[in-house]
């Protein structure tokens, strides 16, 4: 049986590198693990961008610049989706019709485009489904 395709957003992985973030940093650490493993994870060059800026300037104990970019070559071994003009215009076309911001519209867009069936985040709609990607908050029981 083949494992679903997950796409995670950058609060995902922003917990998973955020010691001081505790039990959202256990599950974000946890899932990421699990991701490595089953080679199932998802992202998009958005998310690399937002999490070295997180992780180098907005997290309690930040990163060294260094650190993180090891970090985000290591995600580029993931499937990445690239910010190219046909995702701008499928966020656009997100937005329009589900009235996300266009920053959220693109992370529902590289998901979609990834072919990911969940997309993990905490700042979206939980149980929400656009496209056949289902959106879930790992963090809520």
């Amino acid at each position: 049986m083949k494992e679903d395709k997950v796409f995670l957003d950058t609060n995902i992985l922003v917990y998973a590198y955020d010691l001081s973030s505790g039990r959202k940093h256990d599950i974000a650490r946890n899932i990421v693990a699990d991701l490595w493993n089953l080679r199932t994870g998802a992202l998009s060059i958005q998310v690399l961008q937002e999490l070295f800026i997180n992780v180098t300037k907005k997290i309690p104990n930040p990163l060294d610049i260094k650190t993180a970019r090891d970090i985000v070559r290591d995600f580029l071994l993931w499937e990445v989706a690239d910010n190219d003009g046909d995702l701008m215009l499928a966020a656009m076309d997100v937005q329009i019709k589900y009235h996300y911001a266009f920053w959220d519209s693109l992370i529902i867009a590289a998901a979609i485009k990834s072919g990911a069936s969940i997309l993990l985040t905490e700042d979206l709609n939980n149980g929400q489904i656009i496209e056949d990607v289902v959106i879930k908050n790992p963090f809520v029981a």
